[in-house]
């Protein structure tokens, strides 16, 4: 994570470059003395995570996170325990206050990693009604043929686009789709209950398609016995 230090105390500064360098996941990227350096820097660079002193010079550091439209995570550092509250409001990740322990610092900097790496919800993009539309994919239910057109139904609509079923399938991941059909693709998560004929699903039933039928079998059987 690329890090920028905001910080006009030198010893306190120093202390954070030391603390920042012994941690393998963290990037020291700037220093700056005050919010105005420290602007540019976010405007240059593509900083991650930021120290963020209270009392600086000139523009103070919640007056400067206010600024920010799209701020990077934030960790307050300070002497004064009472701007708290005011911080976690601002959404801040952490508020270390000075002197600061390593162990605290590592503490702070695990919380910001972990909010960064949480996999992200994943999404297809289709082309329907001269828009290009955002579908979160573990709300598909299942996905028709219709011709040289594929319907997508979600959990609260559907969405027809020009798109073949086979293209379609490639893209989706086997774990979590299915075949079943020359004509449907189901989500896996979705199944509610199936035979030999046919996958239901909340108020539709798939029919099973007599070439896929022995590839279903054994894939369904695998799943809920698992």
């Amino acid at each position: 994570m690329n890090c920028l230090i905001v910080e006009d105390e030198p010893l306190a500064t120093d202390v954070l470059v030391d603390y920042i360098r012994q941690v393998p996941f963290l990037l020291l990227k700037a220093t700056c003395s005050d919010a105005i350096l420290a602007l540019d820097v976010l405007q240059r660079e593509q900083i991650d995570l930021v120290f963020l002193d209270i009392h600086l010079p000139g523009l103070k550091g919640l007056d400067f996170l206010k600024t920010l439209k799209d701020p990077p995570a934030i960790i307050l550092t300070t002497a004064y325990h009472q701007y708290a509250v005011e911080g976690y409001e601002l959404n801040v990740v952490d508020y270390l206050l000075k002197p600061i322990e390593f162990k605290r610092f590592l503490e702070a900097v695990n919380k910001v990693k972990g909010k960064l790496l949480r996999p992200q919800r994943e999404t297809i993009a289709i082309h329907a009604d001269k828009k290009t539309l955002i579908i979160p994919i573990d709300e598909i239910m299942y996905i028709e043929s219709q011709k040289e057109y594929i319907r997508i139904q979600t959990i609260h609509s559907s969405f027809t686009t020009k798109y073949g079923l086979s293209k379609m399938e490639e893209e989706l991941r086997p774990s979590e789709f299915l075949r079943v059909h020359r004509s449907f693709i189901v989500a896996l998560s979705k199944i509610k209950a199936y035979s030999s004929h046919d996958i239901e699903l909340d108020r539709k039933s798939i029919p099973i398609g007599g070439n896929y039928r022995e590839l279903v079998a054994t894939k369904l059987k695998g799943l809920f016995t698992s």
